[in-house]
């Protein structure tokens, strides 16, 4: 299994409450406290109905704690294992009600991290055997990002920037408004503090001579060919980071990585993985949870 730190409850709790909070409205869940008897308690199963690679699940717990203390949950396939189709992720014991209200919003998170982790995952496995690691961006949910780049990460991806306050980027609008490169450089290092790492974004080998004659720390090679990227690792000679986007696929991510960059940048993971189908059922044998027997 990946190796990764979970995120702190404190990052968890105000966005799952927030999403509660969306769904739940001005008088709770009309529909359980209609038809579900205010005793009625019952274990339900969280099943994968699709291969891929767990995340969220204290998402999803915290989903259920917030709407029904007395809701347990028994994990049989902690975040970053590998589900089979059909397998069951975890067990939920409690108040019927609570387990349908939480219901929706538990499986929002789970589904789309999981789905994140599985394609990442997946690109993970495309450049086996190379350098190169796979990172994502900032192009998230707005609201999401800290979720979603961790689930990057239990895929076995690592993370770009967080924020504009990370560091430095200098891309191609900031040198077209500043007027070239080695402006916007030089800014940016009266700017920064010494801490603070510079980027550049190139699209040419120009470019990148230009780039690699200022000393930044890495160079960002967008949308080139795998012929010029293989000629801009050459030019680079291991001085500073180099980092590829533009277009990567589990496809071309292989021809990429073999150029020798250090990274490949990969949007689409976190903008628009597809989720992974998991629902909540009942389960074939129903063993409630100790508490409730």
């Amino acid at each position: 299994m990946r190796s990764f730190s979970p995120l702190p409850s404190i990052v968890i709790e105000p966005i799952v409450r927030t999403a509660l909070l969306e769904d739940l409205g001005r008088s709770g869940d009309l529909t359980s406290d209609a038809v579900i008897p205010y005793n009625e308690t019952a274990t339900l199963a969280l099943r994968a109905r699709q291969p891929g690679v767990v995340a969220g699940l204290d998402l999803a717990a915290f989903a259920f704690l917030l709407v029904d203390a007395a809701i347990d949950m028994e994990i049989h396939r902690p975040d970053g294992s590998e589900a089979a189709a059909g397998e069951t992720i975890a067990k939920i014991c409690g108040p019927a009600r609570g387990l349908l209200t939480a219901e929706r919003t538990a499986l929002n998170f789970l589904c789309r991290l999981s789905g994140i982790a599985t394609a990442t995952a997946a690109m993970v496995e495309a450049v086996r055997g190379h350098r190169a690691k796979i990172v994502c961006t900032r192009k998230t949910t707005p609201g999401l990002r800290a979720l979603e780049k961790y689930a990057v990460r239990v895929g076995g991806g690592a993370n770009h920037r967080f924020g504009l306050d990370d560091g430095v980027l200098i891309k191609d609008n900031h040198i077209a408004i500043a007027g070239d490169i080695r402006t916007a450089v030089e800014r940016a290092r009266a700017h920064a503090g010494h801490m603070v790492k510079i980027e550049v974004e190139v699209d040419t080998l120009e470019q990148l001579e230009l780039a690699l004659a200022l000393r930044v720390d890495a160079v960002l090679l967008d949308n080139m060919s795998v012929e010029q990227l293989s000629q801009a690792v050459a030019m680079v000679g291991g001085r500073v980071i180099t980092e590829a986007s533009g277009r990567v696929t589990p496809k071309t991510a292989p021809a990429i990585a073999a150029t020798g960059v250090d990274l490949i940048s990969v949007g689409w993971l976190t903008h628009s993985a597809p989720i992974l189908d998991i629902g909540l059922d009942m389960p074939d044998h129903q063993n409630i949870c100790k508490h409730l027997n």
